[in-house]
């Protein structure tokens, strides 16, 4: 028999059953690839962790939804730095510690801000963005129930990578977001001849006083319908705000989940220019709502 330590943490809140749940699994190292995505399909949320050694960072993860192992994500980040410190493999003895992180696709350097080794925020830096394809608004809108109407004119919709390729769909209010509604087979259809992983669907408007956006992140099974906070996603659409100067500051507060009764919230911040985005930092903190034992034969 095979035991391994797990916790559940809800990332981007600070309070429990809020924000976006990950499970994080230790000691992974021995784990095969075919295992790993078992054991998501097993823990059923959006992303499970995968925690081990590495020889060139801190630390190695690697991240798996039910259906597939994905580069970077950006909740499981911020979970499984927050895990590695109410485990105690983190020791908290700075009031700023810098640790890098190993992906799927490389290493990634995480900063992590404490006050009486408390934590008070996760920062994670993405990498410097990537714009890929732009998509026909008359082929994209129809996938999930939207009009011409409810585009954010003068942008396109448009795939951006900042480590995992997502498609940008900029609309016009709130609610035109809340009437969105995902076609399975005519996404199933899209996505195998595009070049994202999953749909973000925004718009410049926060559900709180102090929000900027507020989003929506879609999926088919084996995956969630639809996914309460999307780090990856917040990073790419900080990107393409910044690219097409639909905001006028590098700095905003990023919302989503709300709808879901699991509402989240991350700062973000752009690095560079318009024209020349160095990296994308997506901030958050989190909470521990279960320990256990993974038990493997």
């Amino acid at each position: 028999m095979h035991v391994l330590p797990l916790l559940q943490v809800d990332a981007f809140t600070t309070q429990p059953l809020c924000g976006n749940p990950c499970a994080v699994v230790f000691d992974a190292d021995s784990l095969t690839d075919r295992l790993m995505l078992a054991i998501a399909r097993e823990m059923n949320l959006s992303e499970t962790a995968f925690v081990s050694r590495s020889s060139i960072a801190d630390y190695a993860v690697r991240f798996f939804t039910p259906a597939e192992e994905i580069p970077l994500a950006g909740h499981p980040t911020i979970a499984t730095i927050f895990a590695l410190v109410v485990s105690e493999r983190l020791i908290l003895n700075e009031p700023t510690m810098n640790v890098l992180l190993e992906l799927k696709d490389g290493p990634i350097p995480i900063e992590i801000y404490s006050s009486d080794e408390k934590i008070e925020k996760i920062v994670m830096t993405q990498r410097k963005p990537k714009f890929l394809s732009k998509y026909d608004p008359a082929i994209i809108l129809p996938v999930f129930g939207l009009e011409i109407d409810d585009i954010l004119p003068g942008v396109p919709i448009q795939t951006v990578s900042t480590g995992t390729p997502q498609l940008m769909v900029p609309l016009k209010s709130l609610e035109a977001l809340r009437k969105a509604h995902i076609n399975f087979q005519a996404f199933n259809t899209l996505r195998h001849q595009s070049d994202f992983f999953s749909p973000h669907l925004f718009c410049l408007q926060g559900i709180t006083k102090i929000g900027h956006t507020f989003a929506r992140h879609f999926g088919t099974p084996p995956d969630l319908l639809e996914d309460p906070f999307t780090g990856s996603a917040t990073g790419g659409m900080a990107a393409f705000l910044w690219h097409y100067s639909l905001i006028n500051k590098p700095c905003f507060v990023a919302e989503q989940g709300h709808w879901l009764n699991r509402p989240g919230q991350a700062t973000v911040e752009i690095i560079g220019s318009q024209f020349d985005i160095q990296a994308i930092k997506v901030a958050g903190n989190a909470c521990l709502v279960m320990r256990g034992e993974l038990i493997l034969p």
